[in-house]
């Protein structure tokens, strides 16, 4: 076997609320990463992925385990690992050649020299003639190019790539992947080995020797999937269909969860409430049952296939299948979404018995929803403000997570009338019968 660049044993990290809770985001992540290889790590936003490739990159320590970079522990950044951002990263009033340069210059490269390895670094990934352009002045995909170029020109023996292309169009991201492809298999590529964080099933398949699933609620790895196929592979092949139907079948894979009944007799655990809700607004959730319901799917579609229809991207598909499934309205299976009884019953029901049923579904099936209910019910006022329940959230899921799940549990709860929130006063409140308040928004 080639050998171990990169590796991490039984790594956690934990980070801290203002009130010193500790919230685990990594538990027992075992990784390596080979000479030769590409690999592709995909899992849901929040799974702590990034903050894998951070750690890996050595810009935060681990709270437990090792990190080994070529069989040294790793205490900080290396100088033989780089990183390409999501958000290009640039200086804004640097030009290109001044951006690439950077990482030469604060390790102490003469000026001569790093201006000749950054000149080749932006000509061996496409810019050159850019190199006295400004961020400004280039397209997305040429910033991103001024990125990678930054990354490489350190001839690092490792590039970590944090969703790269998610910020392109399409077409831009797919021609510059298969730039970074057609590049790794010359002997001018100085990097020896890929970690690439994606949310597209087909590029983790189309690029990697290795696709990697990642599991929440602690982030470690779920299921490792080899991919044997040469380049360039042929993205309408049956062979990299057959790959992208197994990791969507991976992907949509979960536990089953214990039966919860509608109303919730006292308080449950913290943890239980703060749940990762998928997510999904009700307007795409709807739109998505409506469509399974229709020819030629008749109640039953294979993932991948939505994902063409709809034109989501699976960051996209994803979040929503999971939330219908979640609410008994689909059953997801082997990358298939279906339609279940009570689905059908959904799709073919009026707006207010749509209402209705998933009102029920929700407080069936998420405690947060029929917790925030049953306090509700029993208050004199009739009123919850919402910050002790951000507050419970942010504990076990940090600030920003804890406001798009109480954000998503408030639209859920609105459509099921299940409970109002009012955004000047910030409560929630039980429903009404009346009708035309504006103050009542999701």
């Amino acid at each position: 076997m080639a050998d171990v660049i990169l590796e991490l044993q039984a790594v956690a990290k934990h980070f801290r609320s203002a009130d010193g809770h500790q919230r685990s985001v990594l538990e027992g992540v075992d990784f390596a990463l080979r000479d030769g290889e590409i690999v592709a790590l995909l899992g849901a936003s929040g799974s702590g992925k990034s903050t894998l490739l951070r750690i890996l990159a050595g810009l935060i320590t681990a709270d437990a385990g090792s990190v080994l970079y070529r069989g040294q522990p790793l205490y900080g950044p290396a100088r033989g690992i780089s990183m390409v951002f999501q958000s290009f990263a640039l200086f804004p009033w640097l030009t290109v050649q001044q951006n690439v340069e950077l990482g030469l210059e604060a390790r102490g490269v003469a000026p001569e020299a790093r201006a000749s390895r950054a000149e080749s670094a932006i000509a061996l990934i496409g810019l050159g003639g850019f190199e006295g352009a400004l961020p400004r002045e280039l397209s997305g995909g040429m910033r991103q190019r001024v990125g990678i170029a930054r990354a490489l020109v350190t001839d690092p023996d490792v590039l970590l790539m944090d969703e790269a292309f998610s910020a392109l169009d399409v077409l831009t991201g797919e021609r510059l992947r298969d730039d970074i492809l057609a590049l790794w298999q010359t002997p001018q590529m100085p990097t020896r080995a890929m970690l690439v964080v994606s949310h597209n099933i087909e590029e983790a398949v189309l690029m990697a020797d290795r696709v990697l699933v990642f599991a929440s609620d602690p982030g470690r790895v779920q299921q490792a999937l080899p991919v044997t196929l040469a380049r360039p592979r042929d993205p309408d092949s049956a062979e990299v269909r057959a790959l992208v139907d197994e990791v969507y079948a991976l992907m949509t894979h979960r536990p089953l969860r214990a039966a919860r009944p509608a109303a919730l007799a006292g308080q449950p655990a913290a943890a239980l409430l703060a749940e990762r809700l998928p997510e999904a607004d009700v307007s795409r959730m709807d739109g998505l049952l409506d469509l399974l319901a229709e020819p030629p799917f008749n109640g039953r579609a294979h993932l991948p296939l939505l994902a063409e229809e709809t034109e989501l991207t699976d960051a996209e598909l994803l979040p929503v299948a999971h939330a219908v499934a979640l609410l008994g309205l689909a059953q997801l299976e082997a990358g298939d979404l279906q339609l279940t009884p009570l689905g059908q019953r959904y799709v073919a029901g009026h707006h207010g018995l749509r209402q209705q049923l998933f009102g029920q579904q929700l407080l069936a099936h998420v405690p947060l929803a029929a917790h925030i209910r049953q306090v509700l019910e029993q208050s004199p006022s009739g009123e919850l403000p919402d910050k002790p329940l951000l507050r419970l959230l942010a504990d076990q899921l940090g600030d920003r997570e804890a406001a798009r799940v109480l954000h998503t549990v408030i639209d859920w709860g609105r459509h099921g009338e299940v409970f109002e929130y009012n955004v000047t006063t910030r409560q929630l409140r039980l429903p009404t019968d009346e009708e035309g308040d504006d103050s009542a928004v999701a």
